[in-house]
């Protein structure tokens, strides 16, 4: 009873403290913290009333306990730290219905999730030439190609993330680093690829900025 319940005890913890520290940000659409923040108190409620228990103590050493246990105390002391532009290279990119699509917004209001769900929902580029952007996001690399700017979306969590990108035209004078975190203001402008007209961002000015606080997007 006293190795369950220390273990209960310890998952207990790791889960309130996953979701009072912001590290669930990183990992979980925020609608979601509220259910892991419960699930740690109901651990923790259990790891106690199992310690108060009385009753003969199992001495049994179980390696799934130990394992179990380790686990728990590396997610405490390492914090995560994903690689976004990876993430986003073995990810089908095919963004989920957004649960309100702001066309009616001015383009310079649009985040960069919304300019991709909105280009992607016009069949002429053109259309949108000249139109301000302000985005922010990360550097996706590209196998082939100038990296993206890019924003992971999610219904859930890092396991179902969607990426969306935009090309950008990158100054001769900056480079792009893989994972970057980026401010772009600009202007939307249409450039022939591969025999295909796509819509790309002409940067005026380019800002690297820490990562935010919730990088994932519904």
């Amino acid at each position: 009873m006293l190795k369950r319940g220390t273990l209960l005890l310890l998952w207990g913890l790791t889960l309130l403290w996953s979701f009072h520290s912001g590290r669930l940000d990183l990992l979980l659409r925020g609608v979601f913290h509220s259910l892991v923040g419960i699930t740690g108190l109901i651990l923790l409620m259990l790891g106690v009333a199992l310690l108060l228990k009385r009753g003969q103590r199992d001495e049994r050493w179980l390696w799934h306990w130990l394992l179990s246990g380790l686990m728990a105390a590396l997610v405490l002391i390492l914090p995560p730290s994903p690689s976004f532009s990876d993430l986003a290279s073995n990810r089908p990119q095919g963004l989920p219905d957004p649960p309100e699509l702001a066309f009616v917004l001015p383009p310079e209001q649009r985040s960069l999730t919304e300019w991709v769900r909105y280009l992607r929902s016009q069949p002429d580029p053109d259309l949108v030439t000249g139109n301000p952007v302000r985005i922010s996001g990360f550097v996706w690399r590209q196998p082939q190609g100038p990296p993206l700017i890019a924003r992971l979306t999610v219904r859930c969590c890092l396991a179902d993330a969607t990426p969306a990108g935009l090309a950008v035209e990158w100054p001769e004078s900056f480079t792009p680093k893989t994972n970057q975190w980026l401010a772009i203001d600009g202007t939307m402008s249409v450039q022939s690829r591969n025999e295909r007209r796509i819509p790309i961002v002409i940067p005026t000015n380019i800002t690297s900025i820490a990562r935010p606080e919730r990088p994932l997007e519904p």
